[in-house]
């Protein structure tokens, strides 16, 4: 990814998101699939040959019609639900489909079936608890902050440091070479890896820093209370530790990920997107260096 410029505006206007769909439609999906789960256990144990018509929950496709129209039609949260659920229902058709003809299910497709059902439901739970933080603040599939709050958090720091002269610093990263783990292993793979990546982030920043997620494999780290050299002693380590990760993708696969970084140090004077802009353009050439290092900005003459 050619980084010249944010790949997009980092500050978006809070008037230009259509309202969420409701969380109570969200625990309405949990429920039916809790009871279907049941039901679909004793037709593919029990029911053997009797050829019954397994009922097919209907309150998830309803709630991703409503999310269609909003800010969550974004979210990769999104469509990797729709994929665990057409995956799950796929696979449990089948085993009930075989059980009606007398045929009990083997471990291993019960197993298939349970472990895409927990996966669902699993990820319905992290969507639904980011419908706690007023304006969906907390991006459902890594659990980072999304874009929500930014620039005041930004103006925030500014201000702060125009009072103390106590300076802060944004660091942007971007995973090195993702959509070729999308190409090779699948979007799912590729979640995995962004759930791991922030992961480490959220470990490897201070307590007091904030990260934000921006969309993609990109995510921006605000470095309170921090030169320079403090931040890249933070964005360093983190480099480092992400090296160390290693992302089981499934079938007893592993893959490793590393990540490029631009790191930008506010002055009293700058504008929060003027630095977000320093500290892509140092990512860029991060990227463009060979990637898997940490460059910081040089402040404009």
């Amino acid at each position: 990814m050619r980084h010249t410029a944010p790949s997009q505006d980092p500050f978006p206007a809070m008037n230009e998101s259509s309202p969420l769909p409701s969380a109570a439609g969200l625990a309405g999906v949990v429920d039916e699939h809790l009871r279907w789960i049941g039901q679909w256990h004793r037709a593919a144990f029990f029911n053997l040959g009797d050829g019954a018509p397994l009922p097919t929950p209907v309150a998830f496709p309803a709630w991703v019609r409503g999310a269609s129209g909003s800010e969550l039609a974004d979210q990769p949260a999104i469509d990797r639900a729709i994929s665990l659920h057409d995956q799950m229902h796929r696979m449990a058709r089948l085993v009930h489909m075989r059980a009606a003809e007398g045929q009990p299910p083997s471990l291993q497709s019960y197993e298939a079936v349970i472990e895409k059902f927990d996966e669902f439901m699993l990820l319905l739970r992290r969507i639904e608890r980011a419908f706690s933080v007023a304006g969906s603040g907390i991006d459902p599939l890594t659990g980072l902050r999304n874009r929500t709050g930014l620039r005041e958090e930004m103006e925030r720091e500014v201000n702060r440091y125009r009072r103390t002269g106590r300076p802060f610093c944004v660091a942007l990263c971007d995973l090195d070479k993702f959509k070729s783990v999308n190409d090779t292993y699948g979007h799912e793979a590729g979640d995995r890896v962004l759930m791991a990546a922030a992961g480490a982030v959220n470990q490897g920043i201070r307590s007091f820093d904030e990260a934000f997620r921006l969309g993609g494999e990109e995510i921006l780290i605000l470095l309170k209370d921090a030169t320079i050299m403090d931040g890249y002693a933070v964005v360093e380590r983190l480099r480092q530790d992400m090296e160390t990760v290693s992302v089981a993708i499934g079938g007893g696969r592993a893959i490793r990920f590393t990540a490029s970084f631009g790191l930008a140090e506010a002055r009293p004077d700058c504008d929060p997107e003027d630095l977000v802009a320093e500290a892509d353009a140092a990512l860029y050439t991060a990227k463009r260096q060979g990637r898997n290092q940490v460059v910081r900005a040089t402040p404009p003459a």
